[in-house]
């Protein structure tokens, strides 16, 4: 417990974007093959989902699949598409009066998962608490691209002026549109990079990079990245007299 009293409670940063990484290393470690890391991995999901809800965090995105990983091994694919079916627990989300909600490309995904995924969005949409999305089949070039169609579409139909494109309007056209760009990113597993996810949205987030796989990132990690962010001056490209 030793970061919750360090941390400012009126500071915290409204949406946390997360690279859920390391998961195979962690059952490789333990001689367990990967999907045994992957379910350690689903724990951990509700472990942080319920204490960044606990902590005010508004909005928590997690990179749960990403279109390249369409590309690993079939039996992995098969073992995490089911993982995913089984650990969406409607019960955790009410209980703590969180909202579900998807990114990416879900027509990709088994019948039986996005019924699933679309019930429980639907079941907890009344909820006024935090707001939990998970990136499946989800990729920022993929939805960059899919924002480029669908304002060209507009275009070719009369319905907007090139001269009418700015940020504000690609923003408006993202899958991510619902919600505020992220304040922090975490990523954990040691790997320095973004890996596809989210490009746009994180044009000014604060990044927090960890050694600490993620099934072992738990509730006093998170508290250690959020008091990291509070510690940082953001200047959104001023400065540090005209912010303060």
């Amino acid at each position: 417990m030793q970061h919750i009293e360090q941390i400012d409670l009126k500071r915290i940063p409204r949406h946390v974007a997360i690279i859920m990484d390391g998961n195979g290393r962690w059952a490789k470690q333990r001689g367990q093959e990967r999907c045994f890391g992957h379910q350690a991995g689903a724990e951990t999901v509700h472990i942080i989902t319920e204490e960044a809800a606990r902590l005010g965090v508004e909005y928590l995105t997690l990179y749960t699949f990403s279109t390249e990983n369409w590309n690993r091994p079939s039996e992995e694919v098969a073992a995490l598409m089911g993982l995913l079916f089984e650990s969406i627990e409607e019960e955790t989300f009410m209980k703590n009066n969180v909202r579900f909600r998807v990114i990416g490309d879900t027509d990709k995904l088994p019948a039986n998962v996005k019924e699933r995924l679309y019930a429980c969005i639907e079941h907890t949409s009344r909820n006024t608490g935090m707001c939990l999305v998970l990136a499946l089949s989800y990729s920022a070039r993929w939805e960059i691209t899919e924002a480029t169609r669908q304002i060209a579409i507009k275009i070719q139909k009369g319905e907007l002026q090139p001269e009418q494109i700015d940020s504000d309007l690609l923003s408006q056209h993202l899958t991510t549109n619902f919600m505020p760009d992220p304040d922090l990113l975490i990523r954990t597993g040691g790997e320095l990079r973004l890996s596809n996810y989210l490009l746009w949205q994180c044009a000014y987030s604060e990044l927090y990079f960890c050694d600490t796989y993620w099934p072992d990132f738990h509730a006093e990690e998170l508290r250690e990245a959020i008091l990291s962010y509070q510690k940082r001056e953001r200047r959104f490209g001023k400065t540090s007299e005209q912010i303060s």
